[in-house]
């Protein structure tokens, strides 16, 4: 091929870049409008007794009753279901962001062994209800569980000679036949509806477990966005990052806590069983069509937002649980990137 053939190929691409560049930065855009959104409702709802939340909250009721006159619904009305998907849109963002460097990674398991752990740590805090009378956050001690369960599993994988995911894979059984087993062991001492932390429930979002939804995006995000650089180097390069003395250890203990974090947050609404698919579904659809790992992440969360807002609207439709209709539909975007990606499998690149 000439030099003026080559010339003109480059020039004939550089529009459709800067057009998926453009779509992907709208596509962008409107997430973070939505969620920021969400994040002001939540505030809203908390702090709606003050003067002025209380004028904006009022209209965001107002707003709401609009657009189930508009739709025939009789849903927008509610604050429960606000919530709910706030906690879910949140979710939609930070859990393909994590799962972007957990895919790359082939540390997809981890989100798995983290939901189980923190299940075990939701059965903690029902046996310590039933017991004592505590009226705490199942979800505070679902945290606290999970993140010891995130530094065991990164202890255990840096330190034990097994292969491959061997330690990840005895994390994961183990903590779910604790919880099992306490959630035996308590049965019928409380009414707490278990199903809807296995399985994901709109009714499971409590106003306090959509603050805390928030406060651990916020925490994510920001944990993303300064330790970024350091986070592409190992995933692409640990042998490489730990010759230029890069605390290794230190991001790997970071992410899986993140991980730890997104899945706490996520399990109200997709379920113990479903939480992991959030972190890997939408990540593996933006691969078919990504060709930077940046562009992969845009995507990804883009995907994860889809996913959600069509899921809510399959699970209200239809009566159906939450988290399995989210789960159905990130798959179907999943394939819709395969046939519009022509079944092509294109290396990500650590730039652009």
């Amino acid at each position: 091929m000439s030099e003026e053939s080559v010339t003109e190929a480059r020039t004939a691409t550089r529009p459709d870049r800067g057009l998926r560049r453009t779509a992907e930065l709208v596509g962008i855009g409107i997430t973070g409008v939505v969620a920021v959104a969400m994040l002001g409702f939540v505030l809203l709802y908390w702090a709606q007794d003050l003067p002025v939340a209380s004028d904006l909250y009022a209209a965001f009721r107002l707003f709401g009753r609009g657009m189930d006159a508009a739709l025939g619904t009789n849903v927008f009305r509610h604050p429960i279901m606000w919530q709910s998907m706030a906690t879910g849109v949140l979710v939609g963002v930070v859990a393909p962001l994590v799962g972007s460097f957990l895919v790359h990674r082939e540390m997809a398991l981890i989100g798995e062994t983290l939901a189980h752990t923190a299940f075990a740590g939701v059965a903690i805090g029902i046996l310590v209800t039933s017991s004592t009378g505590w009226d705490g956050s199942l979800l505070l001690v679902a945290l606290a569980v999970g993140i010891v369960g995130a530094l065991v599993v990164q202890w255990l994988t840096e330190r034990t000679d097994a292969y491959g995911d061997v330690p990840i894979a005895i994390m994961l059984s183990g903590s779910f036949a604790v919880g099992t087993l306490i959630i035996s062991y308590g049965d019928g001492l409380t009414g707490i509806n278990v199903r809807g932390y296995l399985f994901g429930n709109l009714a499971v979002v409590t106003p306090e477990g959509a603050r805390l939804m928030g406060a651990l995006s916020l925490i994510v995000v920001a944990g993303v966005a300064l330790t970024y650089k350091q986070l592409l180097f190992i995933t692409f390069d640990e042998q490489a990052a730990r010759v230029a003395q890069l605390n290794v250890t230190g991001y790997n203990t970071l992410l899986v806590v993140l991980t730890a974090v997104v899945v706490v947050g996520a399990m109200q609404v997709l379920g113990v069983i479903l939480v992991a698919a959030m972190l890997v579904v939408p990540v593996a659809a933006a691969s078919q069509i990504a060709r930077s790992f940046r562009e992969t992440m845009y995507l990804a969360v883009i995907f994860g937002q889809l996913s959600v807002i069509g899921g809510f609207a399959v699970s209200i439709g239809f009566g159906l649980p939450s988290g399995g209709s989210i789960v159905v539909t990130a798959i179907a975007v999943y394939l819709a990137s395969i046939v519009g990606s022509g079944f092509s499998v294109k290396a990500i690149s650590a730039h652009g």
